[in-house]
């Protein structure tokens, strides 16, 4: 009779830090308040000479809706990210809200 030796000796120490790639943010508001926020993405736009973030608040539950809020940086000159700054203008909204239209229809095909 053959014994078969079923030892399941494999490796299965993943590291499962990689599958959690949103980058998280802390934001202090204007009553000095420090919040986290997640990135959904960043991007650059060349007509504003700028880059953008555009964040919610880290930990929302899957699916309900959320406020994004989004920001402009410039970035230093060692590449480092600068300081965000509120967007002030109706031609960044708007350019914004292009840019989030496409990035959502892109996600669903997906």
């Amino acid at each position: 009779m053959t014994e078969h030796n079923h030892d399941h000796d494999h490796d299965h120490n993943h590291d499962h830090d990689h599958e959690d790639s949103h980058e998280h943010i802390t934001i202090v508001d204007e009553n000095g308040n420090e919040e986290l926020f997640e990135i959904l993405f960043t991007f650059e736009s060349e007509d504003f000479g700028k880059s953008y973030v555009l964040v919610y608040p880290a930990g929302a539950p899957e699916g309900e809706e959320i406020e994004l809020q989004a920001y402009s940086y410039v970035e230093t000159e060692d590449g480092g990210e600068g300081d965000l700054e509120p967007i002030e203008s109706d031609e960044e909204w708007d350019m914004i809200e292009e840019v989030l239209n496409t990035f959502m229809e892109d996600e669903d095909l997906q």
